[in-house]
């Protein structure tokens, strides 16, 4: 790809040019990843030390407790790893129904009965052992180091910090583990996580397995019960991640490839077949045509995705059924170019996050994403081991329906890797941060570096729009005044954010250039969460 590396926006990153690179939302958390290159490890164990050290550096949006996905290419062939968590044996609607009442819609945003068995833990494991060279244990040493002997927190992280504090504060555990002084460390404030330390380190000595029904397992059965929830160790011991195919879509010459379902990813994989049919490069990047065509593309896809995906066994229809291109033609039509819609889904049936990638010189990438969903998840955190835990089970639905939580199942979920090939070869890691946003900064990253063949750095630093529902648009101050107005003009609300709390999609790119051991990688780093891409 013949990028323009020419950026017009504001920005504090240049691309980073190496053949072995990490690149992640926290400076220490990409060191961590560059320690294991540099001792000889693979691109999977740089990801793996680099998920554990971000489980410790930005609790906010990840912990020991989350779960995760990974798009892992191996030098010939590309794997998907869905590491989601599956509900407690316990969970039925009629558990919710007696605790909560029959109009509850879902399960809790916060407390025990909104967390699904984490299994990020366990992507990490199933990553090293068929993938990794380095010992298992020698990838928490850099996370086991910066808990037991603290950081300083950084600004970004620390906002998102004390933004939950007050409504979290009451959750079991929480204070303990974050409130170290009654309140959120202030900016450059050395936190410590002992705790987590301690469950690092027999994470690395048992492999996993005090994790998956050992120590730590039990330990969590008995804070769980303590606090009214009902995950049990033989849940924990259960869990196994999945390996997966990739679902993928063409688009200008290339293929973008996501996890299937239980996840959004296709979504992303919708929007460009609808905007395939468009021919957006001959639009002004910036301008209103443009912004409007991919916002009412990808409101076509959420339609369907919010209608349609749950578990694949759940699912009425078929990733095929609404990716097929006759149909997402037929949902291109329904664009109308000078005016907003609030689409319905169609019918396809015939008759809170942590993102980081790494790639090495022989040809080896991963993309990994790894969250708690909202900020520090559920809230709970478990006092011995400082289990932060996620709160996907709010991700579930109550009511009859492909979402309905059932024992054993898996929610809709919103974290989302991506990969990039070309003619059946690797061509870019990458993925967003920040729930609905990951499909929608995937879209938008994408048509900038195919259509207008920004560099990845240039792609990432562009002002970006969000989708939240119906009508509503936010939009980030740096966007153009005059595509803003233009886009108002034609029926969407806009509001236009200047608070960097909001989440418009913080991402990591690795753009293979050529032969990774002569041109290397080109990587781009978000400036809108602290990244920071490293290599050599």
């Amino acid at each position: 790809m013949n990028f323009k590396y020419d950026n017009p926006y504001s920005t504090t990153r240049l691309p980073l040019f190496a053949r072995n690179v990490v690149s992640t939302s926290h400076p220490l958390g990409a060191q961590a990843g560059l320690r294991m290159l540099l001792k000889g490890g693979n691109a999977v164990d740089a990801a793996i030390a680099a998920a554990a050290a971000m489980t410790i550096v930005e609790p906010v949006s990840n912990g020991l407790g989350s779960d995760a996905f990974a798009l892992i290419w191996d030098g010939k062939e590309l794997h998907g790893l869905n590491a989601s968590g599956s509900a407690p044996q316990s969970w039925t609607p009629d558990y919710f129904s007696k605790k909560y009442g029959a109009d509850a819609q879902t399960p809790p945003k916060r407390g025990m009965d909104s967390v699904s068995i984490p299994g990020a833990v366990a992507s990490w494991v199933a990553m090293s052992e068929r993938f990794g060279k380095l010992p298992f244990a020698d990838l928490m040493e850099p996370a086991i180091e910066i808990a037991e002997r603290g950081y300083l927190l950084p600004p970004v992280v620390q906002q998102k910090w004390a933004a939950a504090t007050e409504e979290l504060k009451g959750q079991p555990g929480f204070a303990q583990s974050f409130l170290p002084w009654g309140r959120a460390p202030n900016v450059g404030e050395l936190f410590q996580f002992k705790a987590a330390g301690k469950a690092l380190r027999a994470i690395a000595q048992s492999k996993g397995t005090a994790y998956y029904g050992g120590e730590i397992a039990h330990a969590i059965e008995k804070f769980s019960a303590q606090n009214g929830g009902s995950i049990t160790a033989r849940d924990f011991e259960n869990y196994k991640p999945e390996w997966v195919q990739p679902i993928a879509k063409d688009y200008r010459g290339y293929t973008l490839h996501e996890i299937p379902p239980n996840g959004q990813g296709i979504a992303a994989l919708i929007a460009l077949g609808i905007l395939d049919k468009f021919d957006v490069a001959g639009l002004p990047v910036d301008g209103v045509d443009s912004q409007h065509l991919q916002i009412e593309a990808m409101k076509l896809a959420f339609a369907d995705v919010y209608k349609y995906v749950a578990e694949p066994s759940a699912m009425a229809v078929s990733v095929d059924q609404m990716l097929d291109d006759a149909y997402l033609a037929s949902r291109a039509k329904l664009i109308d170019m000078k005016k907003a819609q609030d689409f319905g889904a169609g019918n396809p049936v015939k008759g809170g996050t942590i993102y980081l990638t790494a790639a090495d010189e022989d040809g080896m990438m991963v993309s990994f994403i790894q969250s708690n969903y909202m900020g520090f998840g559920s809230g709970c955190v478990e006092p011995e081991f400082g289990i932060s835990l996620q709160n996907r089970g709010h991700g579930f639905s109550l009511q009859a329906g492909a979402n309905q939580v059932a024992p054993g199942k898996r929610p809709f979920h919103t974290i989302i890797p991506a990969f990039l090939s070309q003619d059946g070869q690797p061509v870019m890691s990458f993925g967003v941060m920040g729930g609905n946003m990951q499909p929608q900064g995937h879209m938008q990253t994408l048509v900038r570096m195919l259509d207008y063949r920004q560099s990845p750095q240039v792609a990432c630093d562009a002002p970006r729009w969000r989708y939240n529902a119906g009508f509503e648009i936010n939009v980030e101050a740096a966007m153009d005044t005059s595509t803003v107005q233009g886009l108002a003009e034609r029926g969407h609300r806009m509001e236009v954010i200047n608070d960097s709390y909001q989440d418009f999609g913080a991402g990591q790119f690795i753009w293979r250039a050529g032969n990774p051991k002569v041109e290397g990688y080109v990587a781009a780093s978000d400036a809108r969460r602290d990244g920071q891409a490293v290599g050599f």
